[in-house]
């Protein structure tokens, strides 16, 4: 983002997190000599006008919890109202439950027909919103029955909708949902919206005051243009990304270069490093992204596996193969029909790949909740309902263990409904409390 003359003129001190007290005028002439002159605060005046105090609680309350310690196994505290801003896909869900998927040519009736919102980004941020977080999201729409339908109900969930752009022509998103009742899976057919989002249909007002106040971004690798000036004004502010790899896309990779944290379906490993195992391409994927703190791979009802980063190297620790470690935590993990349940390796171990290379940190494995096939309705968005639960968990400091047990519960409860968004637990809610 190129400064104006009169932007470069503003002042702004930085202090980083790792400070306890506000910065001496040494500090500051250090810290400021650090501030690349992209970072532009030229139209965030009204943030600047917040009290000392109010600004130190806030940043000093950020690093703690984003950086999320895995040892702790105190109670998490609840979050309200922490914000997060999310940039990628809305759309509206055409959803159709059917006995079992047609075969061409074949005509069926549905079992039950429902209209709702989707798209990645506006499922998971509708998730974050029920728990409790403040979530702003920048997107596109059409001002057509589709767009005003998708505000409407984002709004009504607590989703800040107003960063999203509003076109006055074209369609908004919008996509076809079969759920097939035999298979127990669903099928999508997604028209995407247009035109599509351009990153000049953000102003850097519209940035700042997306980003005023943020504790986390998440990207879901759609609108890549865009969510890449958000991401690199992000990093500048020094608040962590996190990435929903659901597959390979144009842009990704800038994307997962500047990302903290990723969360990706159990394809996408694999397709990014073409490694052939998952957990070798875990490696090779920390390895060649040294900002990423941890990956969590979604695997549906066999539950999830995380490799996370230490942030300090283990000197002297154990090293272990990481595909002999994978099987020997898959082996102790037994899922439960009642609560998912989570297994780890040894903390601050050295994991290697054999000819790809070893990282100082630790590795996880979480189970899901087996759903009786009577209750098991619909897994469209069950993926984003997690991602959800995780920002929610990164925003209140939740041990590893904790967050991914709590996202699989999530995501558990949201497949007993209709739709993405139609189970989507509250705070409240006694099948996930228990994991607050």
């Amino acid at each position: 983002m190129a400064l104006s003359p009169s932007d470069q003129a503003i002042t702004y001190f930085y202090w980083e997190p790792g400070l306890k007290n506000f910065p001496t005028q040494t500090e500051k002439a250090v810290i400021n000599r650090r501030m690349p002159l992209s970072f532009s605060l030229l139209n965030c005046s009204s943030s600047l006008s917040l009290s000392l105090p109010s600004i130190r609680r806030t940043i000093s309350s950020t690093k703690p919890r984003a950086q999320m310690s895995s040892s702790s196994q105190a109670a998490s505290p609840l979050v309200d109202n922490w914000v997060v801003l999310g940039c990628g896909a809305v759309s509206v869900d055409y959803l159709a439950q059917v006995a079992a998927f047609p075969k061409p040519d074949d005509k069926i009736r549905s079992t039950s027909m429902k209209v709702e919102g989707g798209g990645n980004t506006g499922n998971a941020l509708t998730c974050a919103a029920r728990l409790g977080l403040k979530p702003r999201l920048i997107s596109k729409v059409a001002n057509d029955a589709q767009g005003r339908n998708i505000l409407t109900e984002l709004e009504g969930d607590g989703v800040d909708t107003s960063y999203i752009v509003v076109s006055e022509e074209g369609n908004s998103p919008f996509t076809y949902v079969i759920a097939d009742m035999e298979t127990k899976t669903r099928t999508c057919i997604h028209t995407p919206g247009y035109p599509p989002m351009v990153p000049n249909e953000l102003s850097s007002s519209k940035l700042c005051s997306a980003l005023n106040g943020s504790h986390l971004v998440y990207l879901d690798g759609r609108l890549h243009e865009t969510a890449l000036v958000v991401a690199e004004e992000a990093t500048q502010r020094n608040i962590p990304i996190l990435v929903d790899a659901e597959r390979t896309r144009e842009g990704l990779d800038d994307l997962l270069n500047l990302a903290t944290y990723i969360v990706c379906s159990e394809k996408f490993p694999q397709a990014w490093t073409t490694e052939p195992s998952i957990p070798n391409a875990l490696v090779s994927m920390v390895l060649r992204l040294p900002n990423i703190r941890f990956i969590v791979v979604t695997r549906g009802d066999k539950g999830c596996i995380m490799l996370e980063r230490n942030i300090n190297d283990a000197h002297g620790a154990e090293e272990i193969e990481i595909g002999g470690l994978l099987e020997s935590l898959v082996q102790k993990a037994v899922p439960s029909r009642k609560i998912p349940t989570c297994i780890s390796s040894k903390p601050e171990i050295w994991i290697r790949a054999d000819g790809i290379g070893s990282i100082s940190g630790r590795l996880l494995v979480g189970t899901a909740e087996v759903i009786p096939p009577s209750e098991l309705i619909d897994t469209t968005g069950a993926g984003d309902a997690f991602i959800g639960a995780v920002l929610y968990a990164l925003c209140a400091g939740m041990p590893a263990e904790r967050m991914l047990t709590f996202a699989s519960q999530v995501a558990a409860v949201g497949c007993r409904a209709l739709g993405a968004r139609s189970g989507l637990p509250r705070r409240s809610d006694p099948r996930i409390s228990t994991f607050l």
